[in-house]
């Protein structure tokens, strides 16, 4: 009987990733991956996929991924190989009165796959601040206000930093998010936020624009999430370029 795949899954590895500003952050990953192997071979996947990301773990980034799935679909005979690779990616991040810096977290994701031809996408997952547009309509004082999470994940025609992605998707919210603030800080969020109220497709859709005229992007697709503060459930949109 033949198997679609074979492979690991959540195979935990320290790598390092490149910075924008030149350096190498040092993160632990969170791993899978896949091979379509024939029938007939009997090579053991593990050892293979354990010994080709020990070869590539001190330097893994998102130009380096061509090489390591060729070596692994060479060493298996695979018709196709993946990887999905999640890792924390932290930012130094100054708030925006006092300039306190702080340590940002960002959920990142690299997906890989080749077969006839090779495929790269890189996923960021960025916490934005919505604040309700109807909301602010109809009180007369206030507006609720949540976090909300939005993930972008683009097919990149060239490298495309990091930094730069997660920096498109935080301009897109009612305000940014911070690690640490101060009281001068939070006041400006505040007052930012109820400056600039917009729903999750507002978000969606502004992503959206600012992914369409990056000359660097092919496809992207976008989901929005916005945890309300007063509703139990959350709201949420999504953009797919494929449908525009």
């Amino acid at each position: 009987m033949k198997l679609q795949s074979v492979g690991i899954k959540d195979f935990i590895c320290p790598i390092s990733i490149r910075e924008k500003k030149g350096l190498l952050q040092q993160t632990v990953a969170t791993i899978s991956m896949k091979a379509a192997m024939p029938h007939h071979v009997r090579e053991s996947c593990v050892s293979v996929f354990t010994t080709v990301l020990h070869n590539y773990k001190e330097d893994i980034s998102a130009d380096i991924f061509p090489r390591l799935l060729a070596e692994i679909k060479e060493k298996l005979y695979a018709e196709k190989a993946v990887i999905d690779m999640t890792f924390p990616y932290f930012i130094n991040k100054k708030a925006p009165v006092s300039k306190t810096s702080s340590l940002m977290e960002y959920q990142c994701t690299f997906t890989g796959s080749i077969n006839e031809t090779d495929q790269l996408l890189l996923t960021v997952c960025v916490p934005v601040t919505t604040l309700c547009p109807c909301s602010k309509e109809i009180s007369d004082a206030g507006a609720h206000n949540q976090r909300a999470e939005v993930t972008l994940t683009v097919k990149p025609l060239r490298f495309i930093w990091l930094e730069d992605l997660i920096s498109l998707v935080e301009s897109c919210g009612s305000c940014e998010v911070y690690a640490l603030l101060k009281r001068p800080d939070e006041k400006f969020v505040t007052e930012e936020a109820y400056a600039n109220p917009m729903f999750v497709e507002d978000v969606a859709r502004m992503v959206s624009q600012l992914a369409l005229q990056h000359p660097d992007i092919d496809w992207f697709s976008v989901g929005v999430e916005s945890f309300e503060s007063i509703h139990k459930h959350s709201a949420y949109a999504y953009v797919d370029s494929d449908d525009l």
